[in-house]
């Protein structure tokens, strides 16, 4: 199993982050733009090189009031990415030289024991002598790049993914589930993790995931046997309070990546938050299967089944296109209700390699296509006469053949999907649907 890595791109405003992130992500999902502070939102993205595959933040989010509370943003920025990523890019601007906020970051990064690259952008023209001012900084050679134009970006990939720790060899086994328990500061993680393993440490195993402190647990008792990928309360926060946000999605990263089933604590006393959400959509982005867990619902008042059902209905409405996962009304403190939690991640996990035959799948599928096929587009009639499972996949896929798949759309995508999950149980996993050329 290969183990996700964070890269965090980190250093004062304007010097290119966003345009860095884009570039290495493949995306626009960052705001590029030449007023200072523009990105507010920490951005997090895939990039793939070199067979390898890894996650990447951009920082940002700096709201600058004084020079001294600009200051100590970038310090509480940089703390936290240090704490949490694997390898961490400081970007200058090569044009600026080096200036007071540069020095300020590198004397943080000089401290910690984690791989820095020293980034030197809008390298455009060959302006690379331009950079040995920077060795001033003492973290060694700078990478010259120009991540508006690409230029130096494939020598910078190529050190990054040669930093990556190496994988450790005490790896959990393949074959058994990895359940991670997520959510905001304070919804109950830690609770539920303890609640879980109990007094009875004896038939639990710890196994040093990787170098990178994710902690694997084992739970084999009472007929189940999953690791619990534990990210809640293991590492210190280094005194880090003021940025909870930013903390716990980059912890959330981590743990989602590295599971199979997600259990999402909300809680109750709050009810869901734009935090939950972020973390949801990291679930969704990973094409994890998901658990719901509405936690401290022994401290709601008036706990009948119609503020069950405003609460249940408010979740799905939030998360919504994706609705069809399971939700559950527990209390960690008490007990309620934890070993439902345990034996619905097991179902939704066995959701995820459940098969349909083709023989099965096209009996009941093509009768429904034929009474409610995809609309007509530019006076032409779209004919789907056969479907499948595609086998051994992550996620449950499935493929439609078709006579134009071009003009099948989103809306119809959702409409099959949504008739299979009437059709069989796939409750908590999500699901691919691809249109293809008959």
């Amino acid at each position: 199993m290969i183990m996700s890595n964070i890269v965090a791109i980190v250093g004062r405003p304007n010097v290119g982050k966003s345009t860095l992130f884009n570039r290495l992500t493949q995306t626009r999902h960052a705001i590029v733009s030449d007023e200072a502070g523009t990105t507010r939102d920490r951005q997090y993205g895939k990039c793939e090189w070199g067979q390898r595959e890894f996650s990447v933040i951009d920082t940002g989010g700096w709201v600058v009031n004084s020079d001294d509370i600009f200051e100590e943003e970038i310090r509480k920025q940089v703390t936290l990415a240090t704490d949490e990523a694997d390898v961490i890019l400081f970007l200058v601007d090569v044009h600026n030289g080096v200036t007071d906020l540069d020095e300020a970051v590198a004397s943080i990064l000089r401290r910690t024991k984690k791989p820095v690259v020293l980034v030197c952008n809008k390298t455009d023209n060959n302006e690379t002598y331009l950079s040995a001012e920077f060795y001033s900084l003492g973290l060694g050679d700078p990478q010259c790049i120009s991540a508006a134009t690409g230029g130096g970006t494939g020598d910078l990939l190529d050190l990054v993914v040669s930093l990556f720790p190496k994988e450790s060899n005490e790896l959990p086994d393949e074959n058994i589930p990895r359940f991670a328990v997520v959510g905001r500061p304070n919804a109950g993680k830690s609770s539920l993790i303890n609640a879980f393993i109990g007094e009875d440490r004896n038939i639990v195993t710890d196994i040093a995931g990787t170098t990178r402190d994710s902690i694997y647990t084992r739970y084999d008792k009472f007929g189940f046997d999953f690791y619990l990928v534990d990210t809640a309360g293991i590492r210190r926060k280094n005194k880090v309070t003021e940025d909870l946000e930013f903390y716990s999605v980059m912890r959330s990263i981590r743990a989602i990546e590295n599971s199979d089933v997600c259990i999402l604590m909300i809680d109750a006393t709050r009810g869901i938050e734009s935090q939950d959400l972020n973390i949801f959509q990291l679930i969704q982005k990973n094409q994890k299967n998901l658990v719901v867990v509405v936690n401290k619902w022994d401290l709601v008042p008036d706990k009948d089944t119609k503020v069950m059902k405003t609460m249940e209905d408010a979740i799905r409405d939030r998360m919504a296109p994706f609705v069809d996962f399971p939700i559950i009304f527990a209390s960690a403190l008490t007990k309620q209700r934890i070993f439902k939690v345990l034996e619905t991640a097991k179902d939704v996990y066995q959701n995820r390699v459940r098969r349909v035959s083709t023989a099965k799948l096209n009996e009941e599928m093509l009768p429904l296509i034929e009474a409610y096929p995809p609309p007509s587009m530019k006076g032409k009639y779209i004919k789907i006469k056969y479907c499948m499972q595609v086998p051994e996949t992550h996620v449950p896929t499935f493929v439609f053949y078709a006579n134009l798949p071009q003009y099948v759309k989103e809306p119809y995508r959702r409409f099959l999907e949504n008739k299979i999950r009437e059709r069989w149980n796939f409750c908590g996993t999500p699901i691919n649907v691809f249109i293809r050329q008959k």
